[in-house]
């Protein structure tokens, strides 16, 4: 089950899946009116002559240069696509290709001028003149005519859309919102039963003692998912415990430790196979279960935008502002436990983000390219400091103020100007307080 939607994650985008499925709607639509021509268009024609009554190379005239100017728009679309590839990658940062491919706009798009192109195709073979018999399927030939002047307006719209989505706020504002849906996604979920009233200390450590047998990876890539159901119930069904050694996001390499089993012989090929199969493995990551993959490309922009060669502090700040709103959707909520219970027992240990990593994930590097940059150092506090007024956890608001003590080091350190230092530490007092006190400071310090 995990390969098939593994699978389905990487049909649905990429850039031919729903354009074929467009040109196959197209030829249905063609032949459907085909056939209906012969039923309702004696009605229309004599209605309205002049707008449904078009004679054979007339219609053949009209499909064919629809036909062919439908051709040359795709190619200017892929074109102005592949464009907008190149000016992304290069402005910001590889990552997001995947962004811009598996956009159902663009998809939308390429899927609306190839379905013209082979709507018009079908619809010009059956037009018959001369000695052949007389046939013109004049609704269909009108209907071609509407699509063509459709196509016209969803060109203006497609440059208008690649013209917006190269934009950085675009392109930040789309990561952060798929990061947050990921998240909604994941961080709700538990698997298995709690562990109730039982002393889970002295299940650990009973859990130390057991013999672990290594399962290895099939294969060499990135963890892109996990069967959580699988794991469990693999692990139910063996009456033994399951520990992943590598977490969703990570490398593996093939024969590598992939997971572990609390088993006295080695497991059989049956139950390798088995949990080989609840992992999925390709050669990048995504963000169907990996929400710190989101908050990477994003730092992955604010590096590149950081760097001596681009200089732009503007797009580094925006990648801070949305870093923030990915934490705070983060902080008030219960990260899932690493232990799976299941009738008071032990099933599977998992290895998964905590709100820790991922704030280190998100500020670390930025702050390490931020030297002598008060405007990036000025938002990440203000960020640290909305954070902190949205979690009452006590290892989160701990987290929040290590970040905030090496942003102060890095200042005091790398900060030349009396006055930018005198600006951080006011700010420094201020977000201080707010990590020491409880949730809803920041916003009570406002009214």
């Amino acid at each position: 089950m995990n390969k098939i939607r593994q699978l389905w994650s990487n049909v649905r985008s990429s850039l031919w899946f729903l354009p074929s499925l467009m040109v196959a709607g197209s030829a249905v639509l063609a032949a459907a009116l085909i056939e209906a021509d012969s039923s309702v268009i004696d009605i229309w024609l004599s209605r309205w002559p002049r707008l449904f009554g078009a004679g054979a190379e007339g219609a053949r005239g009209m499909l064919s240069t629809i036909a062919g100017s439908m051709m040359s728009v795709v190619g200017v679309t892929f074109s102005m696509t592949l464009v907008a590839l190149a000016l992304a990658s290069s402005q910001y940062s590889s990552r997001i290709l995947r962004n811009f491919m598996g956009s159902r706009v663009t998809q939308g798009v390429l899927g609306i001028f190839a379905g013209i192109f082979t709507y018009c195709l079908i619809v010009l073979r059956t037009i018959r003149s001369g000695n052949e018999g007389e046939f013109v399927p004049n609704l269909a030939v009108f209907f071609g005519f509407l699509l063509a002047l459709g196509g016209v307006g969803v060109l203006i719209f497609f440059i208008h859309h690649i013209a917006s989505s190269i934009q950085a706020s675009s392109i930040l504002a789309a990561v952060a919102q798929e990061t947050l849906e990921t998240m909604d996604r994941i961080f709700p979920e538990k698997l298995g039963q709690g562990p109730g009233d039982m002393d889970e200390e002295q299940t650990l450590r009973s859990v130390a003692g057991r013999n672990w047998r290594v399962v290895p990876a099939g294969e060499t890539g990135y963890i892109q998912s996990v069967d959580d159901d699988g794991l469990l119930r693999l692990a139910r069904d063996r009456k033994t415990i399951v520990r992943m050694e590598r977490g969703i996001g990570e490398f593996v390499v093939r024969n590598t430790a992939l997971c572990s089993l609390a088993l006295e012989d080695p497991p059989d090929p049956e139950t390798i196979a088995a949990l080989q199969a609840t992992f999925g493995i390709s050669r990048y990551r995504t963000m169907e279960q990996d929400a710190g993959f989101g908050i990477r490309q994003i730092v992955d922009v604010a590096l590149k935008a950081l760097s001596p060669g681009i200089n732009d502090t503007t797009t580094a700040v925006m990648c801070v502002d949305y870093l923030s709103a990915i934490l705070a959707r983060l902080a008030p909520r219960q990260v899932p436990s690493s232990r799976r219970y299941e009738e008071g027992e032990l099933r599977v240990m998992t290895i998964g983000p905590t709100f820790a990593s991922l704030l280190d994930e998100a500020f670390d590097q930025i702050r390490g390219s931020s030297k002598g940059n008060l405007a990036v150092m000025s938002r990440m506090l203000d960020a640290l400091q909305t954070v902190a007024g949205l979690t009452a956890i006590a290892s989160r608001r701990r987290a929040l103020r290590e970040q905030v003590e090496w942003i102060a080091e890095l200042a005091g350190r790398t900060l030349e100007s009396a006055h930018d230092r005198a600006r951080i530490d006011t700010q420094l007092a201020r977000v201080r307080e707010a990590t020491e006190a409880g949730p809803g400071s920041t916003m009570r310090e406002q009214l």
